[in-house]
């Protein structure tokens, strides 16, 4: 009796198997992605960062443009708030006064010091420059297609210095805050990612649903198309691109160019798997029932093909995300994208291929690794989705 007690399953076990066999695909594709950790942590990863670049306004305890740099600490180094010295412990974190002055020794040249004596200390949700949560301001050529719209406007920040200012990564050449210029550039990137995606989504769903759908003349057309698109070398397009952008172009028109260039080269890929899958599903029964019941092509495409392929094409755009960060970012790293002083990962990394960064100024790198984070995340991601694509690939038969 002991033994088939043992071997007979509980009601725990049943429920358990019967709620897997009764899942929909996205519970089951959940299911398996929690199962993996690296994915998982990538994954909170993923979610703190985007966080920070939303809010990057209210983290940032001083605007990132040239209106909110130290004019006193340039080129200065982080300052790590404290909570004990060699004069007690605080209660309050703190960090030591930053006094500029002209030397005798420097030839009469500014030199910053530190007066370990002075304290000044953290204070959270202060006060200080307005910033919108939402705004659109977009200056693109031509009166017709300006926005500007703002809306949520604050002035508290998470934290700040009583008296002058705390850098926590440090400052650049023309003391600006290198912790608020991150956090701005993290936006910048995934935003620029974001509208890069959504393009190339929309083109590769067009193109490779009608494709994979249709087939025949049609087929080969598009297809002559996409292969034209894939061989198109990119260091000359975007060179070309740079030679395209006239200098005087504001910052929000580059941001649109290269997200549109990014997204137009960026969905050959994807449309020629969206067009493999629809090659296979198109003679299925199903398929073939919706078209004897007279539903028009664009209705079986977007209610019934698509959908069986959807985990794959959320697969295929988390590994697409990290491409469109990576090609931005190396535009505005060679000089060919956005530029300083808007805020990327790309134009922040532009500082960093100096000698003398390298030497003396190495908090210039923190940028870099907030990218490398950025890019690895998503890849972790994307592999943690693939894998959970295929709910059934690890169930006993």
């Amino acid at each position: 009796m002991t033994t088939q007690a043992a071997t007979a399953p509980t009601k725990r076990d049943q429920k358990a198997k019967e709620a897997y066999f009764t899942a929909s695909q996205t519970q089951l594709i959940w299911h398996r992605f929690k199962s993996n950790r690296s994915a998982m942590i990538a994954g909170w990863a993923l979610i703190i960062m985007v966080l920070m670049g939303l809010f990057a306004p209210f983290l940032s305890p001083y605007n990132p443009t040239v209106a909110g740099r130290d004019v006193n600490y340039e080129n200065g180094a982080p300052q790590i708030p404290k909570f004990w010295d060699h004069n007690g412990f605080s209660a309050r974190p703190f960090i030591y006064a930053v006094e500029r002055e002209r030397s005798i020794k420097t030839n009469f040249r500014w030199v910053t010091t530190v007066n370990k004596e002075k304290r000044h200390y953290i204070h959270f949700f202060v006060k200080g420059w307005k910033y919108s949560l939402i705004d659109f301001e977009w200056d693109l050529p031509g009166r017709a297609l300006d926005v500007n719209f703002t809306a949520l406007t604050f002035d508290r920040h998470l934290f700040g210095a009583d008296e002058g200012q705390v850098h926590v990564f440090g400052t650049d050449s023309s003391g600006k805050d290198i912790f608020s210029r991150t956090l701005h550039a993290i936006w910048t990137s995934l935003a620029v990612g974001t509208l890069g995606v959504l393009i190339s989504f929309i083109l590769a769903l067009i193109i490779g649903g009608v494709s994979g759908y249709f087939g025949g003349w049609i087929d080969s057309i598009l297809q002559m198309f996409t292969d034209a698109i894939r061989t198109v070398p990119p260091i000359p397009l975007f060179m070309a691109m740079a030679a395209f952008m006239p200098d005087e172009w504001s910052s929000e028109t580059r941001f649109f160019v290269i997200s549109l260039i990014l997204g137009l080269v960026g969905w050959p890929t994807l449309a020629r798997r969206i067009r493999t899958h629809l090659l296979t599903e198109r003679s299925q029964e199903y398929v073939l029932a919706a078209q004897l019941a007279g539903a028009p092509a664009g209705h079986i495409i977007r209610k019934h093909l698509l959908p069986s392929f959807t985990s794959y094409i959320i697969v295929d755009l988390m590994i697409s995300f990290p491409y469109m960060v990576r090609s931005e970012t190396a535009l505005s790293f060679i000089g060919l994208g956005l530029k300083d002083p808007v805020n990327s990962l790309g134009a922040l990394m532009q500082n960093v291929s100096k000698a003398d960064v390298l030497l003396n100024y190495q908090w210039y790198f923190i940028p870099v690794i907030f990218f490398i984070a950025l890019v690895l995340a998503f890849v972790f991601v994307g592999d943690g989705l693939r894998d959970a694509a295929d709910p059934y690939s690890g169930v006993k038969k």
